[in-house]
């Protein structure tokens, strides 16, 4: 008789662990790739009934997304809701029942459910499923500064455009601004994707929906510079005192290539005999085109990938949500063979087929920045379990070095010239050194650019890099409409 019993409490104790370990991967490691399936209907109508982790940021009371509970037929369920609305919209995304999932929600999704190969993790979820209790997911707490955000936002307004600043010690992405921006919660609205849609924005042809801190592709214009003259300088062909004679335009395959037009005055600008540090103060096209011409494309693309040019930068959103900078052919990254298939007087000042994301642009403010190394950007700080436990942390960390530290040396110094004496002068903040690069890119469309501005600061003892861009600005250069938002951000920032 005691030997049945035993032999029935074996057998009841082995169906115990083999439920558990079914129900654990199924619940636990297998549902990241079951959720992953966003055409399996009923995974994602059980993932309404997990009570999904929040989404806030390190600092401020801010909640960028988190829940609404609704009793539908005797059964409880969460519904995602964000009150705060567009201000970080595209980077946060949306989890819905109707249109899946987007940005941090999508590509947190494991971590936001609970079913993050987490043997705790899995184990509670397991027991909180066997119990009838709720299944809670993980709290992301995320870099975002909400205060420099909303100004940014607020500096944007109904323009086509973004603004990235990051935290140059660390790589922590704290503002990425990206307008037009949408209402996530019209999304799951009878009729609110279709209004989402129709949000254009003052460019009247972008999307809403597209997160252009990361996936928008923009010609550089003039900031791209800061990579020629890191090229320039680290390979000891020029130094910031070399010469050079601007007659106003360059040659290029036989033909003139000119400076830029002169919002002052009208008409291309002339500087005559000056050095390189005086052509990059003063955005001069054709210092810059020979200067490309005698690197040679090769060089220069060399170095643009030291910067992270060619790779999609790394960063906890949806891979397909960032895009590579570098040269394109139509939609498709080119990176050739050949160097005789690059006009590298044109690629020299930013122009070319070269396309770039601000948030690249801002890790080369911020590369120079480091003194030449290149900080790994991150939006996501930490991950905190329901119990309160701390489930992974961000650690700051590098892309390697880019460029010597005599050389990120001489660009911070040409950079704080072009805010003090040059193209960026409303960029100045009293008792505050900053350093920054003007771009003026031409769109095919006469008198309507892409303005950019890059910058960091402090310049003697830098904290944060920014990186703005407008899209189709009617005589809008650089240094009138972009250095005053980024001006205003790291206002913002520097001082709270």
């Amino acid at each position: 008789m005691n030997r049945q019993l035993r032999r029935l409490a074996l057998v009841t104790v082995l169906m115990l662990v083999v439920l558990i370990g079914a129900t654990t991967y199924w619940q636990a490691w297998a549902a990241g790739g079951l959720q992953d399936r966003q055409d399996n209907a009923i995974e994602r109508v059980m993932q309404f009934t997990i009570e999904r982790g929040l989404i806030v940021p390190e600092s401020g009371r801010v909640t960028f997304a988190a829940n609404r509970k609704e009793r539908v037929k005797g059964e409880t369920f969460f519904f995602r809701r964000y009150p705060a609305r567009g201000l970080a919209a595209q980077t946060i995304g949306y989890s819905t029942a109707s249109r899946s999932q987007a940005g941090l929600e999508q590509s947190m999704n494991d971590y936001l459910t609970g079913s993050n190969t987490n043997l705790s993790n899995a184990f509670q979820r397991s027991l909180d499923r066997l119990g009838g209790g709720t299944v809670k997911g993980n709290k992301l707490v995320l870099t975002l500064d909400p205060s420099a955000q909303r100004l940014a936002m607020k500096e944007l307004g109904r323009n086509c455009g973004a603004v990235v600043a990051m935290n140059i010690k660390t790589g922590a992405v704290v503002v990425m601004a990206s307008t037009p921006t949408y209402n996530p919660n019209l999304i799951d609205r009878p009729g609110g994707y279709a209004k989402v849609l129709k949000i254009r924005g003052t460019c009247g042809s972008a999307s809403a929906l597209v997160n252009r801190t990361t996936k928008g592709l923009y010609i550089p214009g003039s900031t791209f510079k800061m990579v020629t003259a890191a090229a320039a300088l680290d390979t000891g062909k020029f130094t910031p005192e070399s010469r050079f004679y601007d007659p106003g335009y360059c040659i290029v395959y036989g033909k003139q290539v000119s400076n830029a037009g002169n919002p002052d005055q009208g008409g291309t600008e002339v500087f005559g005999n000056v050095t390189l540090a005086q052509g990059f103060q003063h955005s001069i096209n054709s210092v810059f085109c020979n200067v490309g011409k005698a690197l040679g494309a090769k060089t220069i693309l060399d170095y643009a990938k030291r910067f992270g040019f060619y790779s999609t930068p790394p960063l906890e959103t949806p891979a397909d949500e960032r895009a590579p900078s570098g040269l394109y052919n139509g939609t498709k990254l080119f990176d050739p063979k050949d160097q005789n298939l690059v006009d590298a007087g044109r690629l020299g000042f930013g122009q070319e087929r070269m396309q770039v994301t601000p948030l690249q642009m801002a890790m080369v403010a911020a590369t120079i920045a480091n003194k030449g190394v290149v900080p790994r950007p991150y939006v996501v700080q930490r991950i905190v379990g329901p119990d309160g436990t701390i489930v992974k942390d961000t650690k700051s960390d590098t892309l390697g070095r880019a460029i010597k530290p005599r050389t990120a040396a001489e660009l911070n110094a040409m950079m704080v010239s072009v805010v003090q004496g040059g193209t960026g002068t409303a960029a100045q903040i009293p008792g505050v050194l900053v350093a920054g690069k003007t771009g003026t890119a031409e769109t095919g469309i006469p008198h309507v650019y892409t303005a950019w501005f890059v910058c960091f600061a402090p310049a003697d003892n830098p904290r944060y890099a920014v990186a703005v861009v407008l899209e189709k600005q009617l005589n809008g250069f650089g240094g009138a409409v972009s250095a005053p938002i980024a001006k205003a951000v790291l206002q913002n920032l520097l001082h709270g």
